[in-house]
């Protein structure tokens, strides 16, 4: 399955997040403020060139139920996760 991370699809609430193109030392911050802004229903697509476990458990910390993950790819170097705000 092939994701084109580039390009934002808005129209059915998804907003896309390419971690690449953010500097290591900000992504925690910039992540959480995206997921932060989210409204119910929404979805950020999360690209990333490898898996994010201690992120994924800190997002299930700070905000529970309220964000659903769920993995869209899992190839090696094309990680893509969609985070959904419950609604």
């Amino acid at each position: 399955m092939s994701h084109d991370c580039s390009t934002p699809t808005i129209a059915d609430g998804t907003y896309v997040f390419d971690a690449r193109g953010i500097a290591r030392r900000f992504r925690h911050a910039a992540i959480f403020g995206a997921l932060d802004a989210l409204h119910p229903g929404e979805r950020m697509r999360f690209c990333n060139d490898h898996d994010p476990l201690p992120l994924l458990s800190q997002i299930t910390n700070v905000f529970g139920r309220k964000v659903n993950i769920e993995y869209v790819s899992r190839a090696p170097g094309e990680i893509v996760i969609d985070f959904i705000v419950a609604a």
